[in-house]
């Protein structure tokens, strides 16, 4: 089979087909380090670093090009900034190093670049400069605009009329704009803000034009994939088409547009006024477990509106919890053994279509179901490894089921240990009432004991 993926653009599904093969090239727009990513933030991340698996796995390692930006020059990192009394790039430095270590915690791999808006301000400030000697830009009181009526085919990722855009969208009322719907690519800099100087004085970039300045530095100036969140297509995802069509006498941007669904908690819009909007990092504070997140982000299909509740994260760690204790069970070398090159074709076909991740985990079950019943120790080595392979397309099971199975370790499992070791004296000793108060007390505090041939193994229930 070849990948299909749904494409914005066109509005239907398409057989992908990379410009070149050997350089598979993918942008998302990363996060505004202002504050901790919260799980709406981390959806993209998950959804299109199993994207980023899949291309690896058909094209080689080598031959994918993944680009997920940071902006840290923004209007709300400045407010960020200003209300905590820290300078901007101590607030922004902060912000990402936690940014990285939530994501790290959901198994997402780093991309092959990051780059910060920062680092590319003379490319932004060429790309406007060619759309105003253009004539798609103008000049007008220390700012730069877009003139969003010189570009014939604006609204066409989003499938609107400009005045249906305009309606539909807070559109910002400044006297120097010749049209209601012109987007800002070059802004002043008030004194005390950051700043850098330009033919238009000193100032610093609009959003939008980051992007389009980042994708062209590392990717070209027409690319594979571009995604994100639905939130983008308009107007950051409208206008990067924009500003870099205009700017490269007309080439796309990139030839496949992704966009994944809302994230919704208990049924409702995600709110701080709500009580119900939480960051990933409160989320591993309160012991909810990354991979445990990152399935829970993965059971519905990325382009759909998904509902979080932390009864669904602790089903989704109840199901992680069934997986790993197959494969402790298999055993360590059962786990590892002849893992086959390719992962299960039904699996791969899932993902393949769209990304059709719950119809990938449905498989990934069956292959959990198949461990379960193998009878000889070759039938358990190449079902734990189908299963293992098939687990790391979708970035599960690849922690030791051990510690996974067992937390954190520490003095804790020093004393679980202990008290199991306990237990199996006072078994020999045929003192059973002894040994099932110790299995008692370890079950109150979470320990769930299974006893086989091997002797007794432990995991947090």
């Amino acid at each position: 089979m070849s990948i299909h993926l749904h494409n914005t653009l066109s509005r239907r599904k398409e057989a992908f087909a990379p410009i070149d093969p050997a350089n598979v090239r993918l942008y998302v727009c990363g996060p505004t380090v202002y504050d901790l990513a919260h799980i709406g933030n981390a959806r993209p991340v998950v959804v299109f670093d199993t994207l980023y698996r899949l291309l690896r796995h058909v094209y080689g390692e080598r031959h994918v090009t993944y680009v997920r930006n940071i902006t840290d020059v923004e209007d709300k990192i400045i407010a960020a900034a200003a209300a905590n009394g820290e300078p901007i790039d101590a607030l922004t430095r902060r912000t990402a190093v936690a940014y990285h270590e939530d994501m790290a915690a959901l198994n997402a791999l780093p991309p092959t670049f990051e780059p910060r808006a920062t680092e590319h301000i003379d490319g932004m400030v060429a790309m406007i400069a060619t759309l105003i000697e253009r004539g798609f830009a103008y000049a007008a009181e220390g700012h730069v605009l877009f003139n969003v009526p010189s570009m014939a085919e604006y609204g066409r990722l989003s499938g609107r009329s400009l005045d249906e855009m305009i309606a539909g969208a807070r559109v910002e009322v400044a006297p120097y704009k010749k049209h209601p719907a012109d987007f800002v690519l070059w802004k002043p800099a008030r004194t005390g803000e950051p700043g850098w100087d330009s033919p238009w004085g000193r100032g610093r970039p609009g959003w939008h034009i980051e992007c389009s300045a980042m994708s062209k530095a590392l990717l070209g100036e027409t690319f594979d994939i571009h995604g994100g969140g639905i939130d983008l297509i308009f107007p950051h995802h409208e206008n990067e088409i924009a500003q870099s069509r205009c700017a490269h006498d007309g080439a796309p941007l990139a030839r496949y547009w992704m966009h994944n669904g809302f994230v919704q908690v208990n049924g409702e819009k995600m709110s701080k006024s709500l009580g119900n909007f939480f960051t990933v990092r409160e989320l591993l504070e309160q012991g909810h477990r990354g991979e445990a997140i990152r399935l829970a982000l993965l059971s519905a299909h990325y382009r759909q509106p998904l509902d979080i509740t932390r009864d669904g994260l602790g089903e989704a760690k109840a199901t992680l919890d069934r997986f790993y204790a197959a494969l402790d069970k298999a055993g360590t070398g059962a786990a590892t053994a002849a893992e086959p090159a390719e992962p299960p074709f039904d699996l791969l076909a899932a993902l393949e279509d769209d990304l059709n991740t719950p119809l990938a985990l449905s498989h990934l079950h069956e292959l959990l179901a198949r461990l379960n019943k193998a009878g000889d120790a070759g039938a358990r080595a190449a079902a734990a490894a189908a299963l293992k392979r098939g687990g790391a397309l979708l970035g599960l099971l690849q922690q030791s089921p051990g510690v996974w199975l067992k937390g954190a370790p520490g003095g804790e499992a020093s004393d679980i240990e202990a008290a199991i070791a306990a237990r199996a004296a006072a078994r020999k000793s045929r003192d059973f009432k002894e040994a099932d108060r110790i299995r008692q007390d370890l079950a109150a505090r979470g320990i769930l004991l299974d006893d086989g041939p091997a002797g007794t193994t432990w995991r947090r229930a």
